[in-house]
C-alpha cells in the first residue's frame, strides 16, 4: 500500500542544495510556456515582436515583486499570459490612423501600452476588494463558480499539451512515464523532483534519438542547436519603452477581465493545493495588486503581461513542497538566464514533445484540483441551478476557444473563453433563484478554497 507523501512547508529542512534543485524544477515547469508567448507574438509581428530575454527578466522580477506584495506567503510564479495573444495579433493587423504605414516593430510598444492599462484595472479591483472586504466579494464566487472555472483553466490548456506531445509521442511518453515513476515509486529527494527528472531523462533520450538519426513525426530534427551556437554568453535584455494609443488600449485592456478571473481561480487553486487561506491572508487585494503591478511594469519595458502560472501549481501538488522560497529561487534563476542568451537558448532547445509530456500531468492536476474544490464544498448537483451554472461555465470556457469578438467604436475587442465563462458563472449565480450556498456555513470547504470564516485561535 502506497504511503501518503509528507507535506514540506519549510524547504530549509531539506538543505540548500536540494532547495536549489527544487527551484530549478519550478523554472523548468514555467519555462516552456513563458518563452512560448514571445515566440508566438514574433509570428504575429513578423519577427519584430517580444524578446525572450525581456520576457524572462520580467517573469522573474514580476514574481519577486508579487511575493513582496503578498507578504512572502503565496507560492505562486508569474509567467507570460497567453490571454493577451489575441490582442497582440489584433494590434499587429491594425493599419488605420496612426498605425497606417507603421512597421511591426513600431506597433509593438502600443500593444504593451494597452497591457499597462490592463494592469491598472487589477489595481482598481484590488481597491474595491480592500474597501468592501473580500468576504462580500467572495459571496459572488461560490464553489459552484470557482470549481468549474479551475477545471476550465486546466482543460483549456489540454489541446496545447496534445499538440506539443504529438510532434514526437515517444519523447512525450518518456517524459510523462518518468514523472509518474518518480512520483509514485521515487525515494527521498527524487520523489519531490519528478518534473525535473522527467525533463532531464527525456532530454537525454532526445539527444540519443537525435544522434542515431531519428526525427520528429514531421521529419524535422528532434534537436536544433542553431540558436545556441549563434547566441552570446552575456547580453543585456533589449528593453523598449511602451507607447499609448486609445485604439490599442481598447484592444488590450478589456482582456484583464479574463486574467483577473483567472487570478482569482488560481489563488483558489493554490490555496486548495497547499491548504492555506491566501484569499484571506495575505488577502486577494494584495495578490491582485501584485499581479497587476508586475504586469504593468513588464509591459512598460516591452514585456508580455504576467499571470499566476498553473504549471507551477501542478508542481506544488506533485512535489508536496509548499515553501514560497523555492518559487523565489526559480524567479532568481529566470532573471539570471535573461542575461545569458546562450543558456536561455539551450533550455529553449528542449523539444516541444517533452513540454507536451510534462503538460499532460500538470494541466490535468489543475483540473483535478477544481474537481476537489467542488467535492469538498459539497456542491449539490441534484439542483438544476447548480447544474446550469456549471454547464454554462464549462461549455463557455472550453467552447469559445477563439474567444468572442465584438466592436466598440470600430475597434474589435476579444473576450477569451475563460473571461466569458467567469462572467457567465458570476451572473447566473447572482440571478438564478434557489442558491444553496451559504457563505461560511461550511468552514472546512471554505478553508480548502483559501477562505476561512472561523480564524484559528492558538
Amino acid at each position: 500500500m502506497l504511503k501518503q507523501q509528507e507535506v514540506i512547508r519549510d524547504a530549509k529542512t531539506l538543505g540548500i542544495p536540494k532547495m536549489m534543485v527544487l527551484g530549478l524544477q519550478h523554472m523548468f515547469a514555467m519555462f516552456g510556456a513563458t518563452i512560448l508567448v514571445p515566440i508566438l507574438v514574433n509570428v504575429y509581428f513578423e519577427g519584430e515582436g517580444l524578446s525572450i530575454q525581456v520576457t524572462l527578466i520580467c517573469a522573474g522580477l514580476g514574481t519577486l515583486f508579487f511575493h513582496l506584495c503578498s507578504k512572502l506567503k503565496v507560492p505562486a510564479f508569474l509567467g507570460s499570459s497567453f490571454a493577451f495573444l489575441g490582442g497582440f495579433q489584433t494590434v499587429a493587423q491594425l493599419d488605420s490612423g496612426i498605425f497606417a504605414g507603421m512597421s511591426m516593430g513600431e506597433k509593438l510598444p502600443y500593444a504593451c501600452g494597452g497591457i499597462v492599462v490592463a494592469g491598472g484595472l487589477y489595481l482598481l479591483l484590488a481597491l474595491v476588494i480592500k474597501l468592501i472586504g473580500v468576504k462580500k466579494v467572495m459571496k459572488f464566487l461560490p464553489p459552484v463558480v470557482t470549481g468549474p472555472i479551475i477545471i476550465c483553466i486546466g482543460l483549456s490548456l489540454a489541446p496545447s499539451a496534445v499538440s506539443n506531445a504529438s510532434t514526437n509521442w515517444l519523447l512525450a511518453v518518456i517524459a510523462l512515464g518518468t514523472i509518474i515513476l518518480f512520483n509514485i515509486w521515487g525515494k527521498g529527494m527524487f520523489k519531490i523532483i519528478p518534473i525535473l527528472m522527467g525533463v532531464v531523462i527525456s532530454y537525454v533520450a532526445a539527444i540519443i534519438l537525435n544522434a542515431v538519426g531519428i526525427t520528429n513525426a514531421d521529419g524535422s530534427a528532434i534537436l536544433n542547436f542553431a540558436g545556441v551556437q549563434s547566441a552570446n554568453w552575456v547580453g543585456l535584455p533589449p528593453f523598449q519603452i511602451c507607447k499609448f494609443d486609445i485604439t490599442a488600449i481598447l484592444v488590450m485592456a478589456p482582456i484583464a477581465l479574463a486574467t483577473m478571473m483567472e487570478h482569482i481561480g488560481d489563488m483558489s487553486a493554490i490555496s486548495a493545493t497547499v491548504g492555506e487561506k491566501f484569499i484571506e491572508d495575505p488577502g486577494l487585494h494584495r495578490t491582485l495588486a501584485g499581479d497587476g503591478i508586475a504586469t504593468a511594469l513588464a509591459a512598460l519595458v516591452g514585456g508580455p503581461a504576467n499571470t499566476t502560472y498553473g504549471e507551477n501549481t501542478g508542481v506544488l501538488e506533485l512535489s508536496k513542497v509548499y515553501d514560497p522560497k523555492v518559487i523565489r529561487l526559480a524567479a532568481v534563476y529566470a532573471v539570471a538566464l535573461s542575461f545569458i542568451p546562450k543558456m536561455a537558448e539551450v533550455i529553449g532547445s528542449i523539444p516541444s514533445a517533452i513540454i507536451g509530456g510534462v503538460s499532460f500531468m500538470l494541466y490535468g492536476m489543475i483540473s483535478a484540483i477544481g474537481v476537489r474544490n467542488v467535492v469538498e464544498n459539497k456542491v449539490d448537483f441534484t439542483k438544476s441551478r447548480n447544474l446550469i451554472i456549471a454547464a454554462v461555465i464549462l461549455v463557455s470556457g472550453l467552447g469559445f476557444s477563439g474567444g468572442l469578438t465584438f466592436h466598440v467604436g470600430g475597434t474589435a475587442i476579444t473576450l477569451t473563453g475563460l473571461a466569458i465563462a467567469a462572467l457567465a458563472g458570476i451572473i447566473l449565480n447572482a440571478v438564478l433563484p434557489g442558491n444553496d450556498y451559504i457563505f461560511g456555513d461550511n468552514p472546512e470547504g471554505d478553508q480548502n478554497r483559501g477562505l476561512d470564516m472561523k480564524p484559528n485561535f492558538k
